[in-house]
């Protein structure tokens, strides 16, 4: 089990086939909230204060797990803190877990990043995941920077490349959809920088160890 300090309210949570066999946890049972995989949750949440001081007591807590091809389970954790209630003393973890959407309705998806450490922390994330056809999913992808943020452009996305899941999944974890992507693929054209054109994930994959 591995744990990962993304920012001071977020965590990633690594569990290999090993950690999975001995936890007896598998991605449907953790997504149903069960009182049995919560159990199994806290005793996580605990080893990762113990690790990390990532500390979950009195904080509102957001679930986002997914599978890897590989079989390994991924875990990022998200707290917050809640609204205070005066009238109450009985303050506990909540935790909250939701499936995330993996559909693509757009000839042209663009995702924003706001750092270029973002941009790199993704790609190095999904080298690790060692996901069989990446490179040829993501050849005709492309990296913009405009005002300080950087953007990627994804077009001829093939809907039925395997690992399509497990991609979407990890790239919400770094940057977030644009709306209209279409429109603003325009405006980077034109305003923007392109950083690199095309072979997105083979090009920067090869300067990340």
């Amino acid at each position: 089990m591995r744990f990962e300090k993304l920012s001071n309210d977020k965590i990633r949570i690594i569990l290999n086939l090993q950690d999975l066999e001995d936890n007896d946890i598998d991605y449907q049972s953790f997504m149903s909230n069960s009182s049995d995989s919560q159990k199994i949750f806290m005793e996580i949440l605990n080893e990762a204060e113990e690790q990390i001081g990532f500390i979950t007591k009195d904080y509102k807590l957001m679930i986002e797990a997914l599978a890897t091809i590989d079989g390994d389970f991924i875990i990022t954790v998200t707290r917050s803190l809640p609204d205070i209630d005066l009238t109450s003393n009985n303050k506990k973890r909540t935790i909250r877990a939701k499936r995330k959407s993996h559909k693509l309705s757009n000839d042209t998806i663009i995702y924003e990043f706001e750092s270029f450490d973002d941009v790199s922390d993704f790609v190095l994330l999904l080298k690790n995941l060692n996901i069989t056809g990446m490179i040829t999913f993501t050849k005709d992808f492309s990296l913009y920077t405009y005002k300080n943020n950087y953007y990627l452009v994804m077009e001829n996305i093939n809907k039925d490349f395997s690992g399509i899941k497990v991609f979407l999944c990890t790239l919400t974890e770094f940057g977030k959809s644009v709306n209209n992507s279409n429109l603003f693929k325009n405006k980077l054209a034109e305003y923007g920088k392109i950083i690199v054109k095309n072979n997105f994930y083979k090009t920067l994959s090869k300067s990340l160890k």
